[in-house]
C-alpha cells in the first residue's frame, strides 16, 4: 500500500467515537436514567424504519405492519437490557444497536420458519386511508418488484441497500452500523446497484 493509498484509508474510516449516541450510551451504561431515555427515544425510529424494510407489511391487512413491529420492540428492549453492560470497545453505538436489531430479525423468522424476507419500498410511518385501493395495490406490487430485485444481491449488499436507500441512513452512518468505511461502504453499494442494473425491467406504473 503506498503512503497515498494509506493516507485515504485513514481518512475514509469511520471512528467510532465519532458516533453521537456513545457519549448517551456511556451515560446510560453508568445509570442515567434520563439519557437512556433520550436514547431509546433516537434509537426506537430507526429501529423500526429497518426492521420494517427487512420484514415487510403483514399478511392480511394493507399497510399494516404488526410482524414488523413487534420485532422493532423486542429490539428496542433488547438494547434496553443491554445497557447496564454496554462497552463501547471502539465500536459505535449505532452498530451495536442493528446488530441487536438484525439478530432479532433473524429470530422472528426463525421462529416463524420462513427463510426469505419481504422488503418494501414505500415506508409510511401510518396507513394513509385517503389512499384508494388501486394506489394500494399498486405500492404492494411495488413492494414485491423490489423484493425480487434484492434477491439478486448478497444478504450483506441487500443490508447496506436497506439501510441506506430504504432507511436513508448517510455512508458514514451506515458504515457505523455495520462497522465498516465510508469509502467501503460506497464501493459495496456501487457494485451491487449495478449488479441490479443488469437485471432491471420496468417497474409497475
Amino acid at each position: 500500500m503506498t503512503s497515498a493509498t494509506a493516507h485515504r484509508s485513514r481518512s475514509d474510516a469511520t471512528d467510532a467515537s465519532d458516533d453521537p449516541l456513545n457519549e448517551l450510551a456511556r451515560a446510560a451504561a453508568g445509570g442515567d436514567r434520563a439519557a437512556a431515555d433520550r436514547l431509546l427515544a433516537t434509537i426506537r425510529p430507526m429501529l423500526v424504519r429497518y426492521i420494517r424494510a427487512r420484514i415487510g407489511r403483514s399478511g392480511g391487512s394493507e399497510g399494516a405492519y404488526y410482524s414488523a413491529d413487534d420485532v422493532a420492540q423486542e429490539a428496542c428492549l433488547g438494547v434496553f437490557r443491554s445497557l447496564s453492560h454496554y462497552q463501547p470497545l471502539g465500536h459505535s453505538f449505532t452498530a451495536f444497536a442493528y446488530r441487536i436489531a438484525s439478530n432479532k430479525v433473524v429470530d422472528h423468522y426463525r421462529r416463524s420458519g420462513v427463510n426469505r424476507e419481504t422488503a418494501c419500498d414505500v415506508l409510511p410511518e401510518t396507513a394513509d386511508p385517503q389512499r384508494s385501493p388501486e394506489a394500494r395495490c399498486l405500492e404492494a406490487e411495488r413492494g414485491r418488484y423490489l423484493k425480487r430485485l434484492l434477491d439478486h444481491v448478497t444478504g450483506r449488499e441487500r443490508e447496506l441497500l436497506t439501510l441506506r436507500i430504504v432507511v436513508g441512513l448517510s455512508a458514514e452512518e451506515t458504515a457505523r452500523a455495520i462497522g465498516s468505511t465510508p469509502g467501503a461502504v460506497r464501493v459495496a453499494q456501487h457494485r451491487a446497484l449495478a449488479k441490479l442494473r443488469k437485471v432491471l425491467t420496468p417497474p409497475p406504473r
